[in-house]
């Protein structure tokens, strides 16, 4: 997309890849935009029964302003928003399964692959849950206040994406580049996977 000489590129003039939205973004895209309407409280309320999360409150208030259009609609992606939802978990049992990922803490490494299966779904069902934002970018729910951290996670791949809500979208849709720089909030268990990268 061109902008007029001597003008920042602002993050609604940048294009991306593949989209996963649907076909009410495919038109907002169209136009050129990286944010569409927002979500009602009803939408909110009811996204988060319907998959039993509780989204923290800076993301309901960006919510109810705006949303990514590259992000998953709470309104009708619940498929794919399901597969998001296990997506950490079944990343982390490919680890435990084909790289050796085990922690001591989890207890002695059990024999069939069925066990460990339900060990590892046990121990993640206790950490934060992940609310899903855009492809495998994850806000923790926990604890319920502003100012989580953006994880990137894919596999045992767990990574900083941003500080806050606000370092992620720079990140994801602006200009900044490089590894998160200042202090992330520690999230337990998610966080750990961090340190141990």
């Amino acid at each position: 997309m061109r902008t007029p000489r001597n003008r920042p590129i602002r993050p609604e003039d940048l294009q991306f890849g593949p989209e996963i939205i649907s076909d009410f973004e495919r038109s907002r895209r169209a136009e050129g935009r990286i944010w569409a309407e927002g979500y009602t409280q009803h939408d909110l309320d009811l996204a988060q029964e319907t998959f039993g999360l509780t989204f923290p409150p800076d993301l309901i208030a960006l919510f109810l302003e705006r949303r990514p259009v590259r992000g998953w609609d709470w309104r009708s992606d619940g498929e794919k928003i399901r597969e998001m939802l296990e997506w950490p978990l079944q990343g982390l049992l490919f680890d435990v399964e084909h790289n050796d990922l085990w922690w001591p803490e989890w207890g002695e490494r059990p024999i069939t692959a069925e066990t460990r299966a339900e060990v590892l779904r046990d121990i993640v069902n206790q950490a934060p849950k992940l609310v899903p934002l855009v492809s495998h970018r994850y806000i923790p729910c926990e604890p319920n206040e502003s100012g989580n951290p953006i994880f990137s996670i894919y596999q045992s791949d767990v990574i900083y994406y941003g500080v806050d809500l606000a370092d992620y979208f720079e990140r994801e849709f602006g200009n900044a580049r490089g590894p998160v720089v200042g202090s992330a909030k520690p999230i337990r268990f998610w966080s750990e996977f961090v340190t141990r990268n």
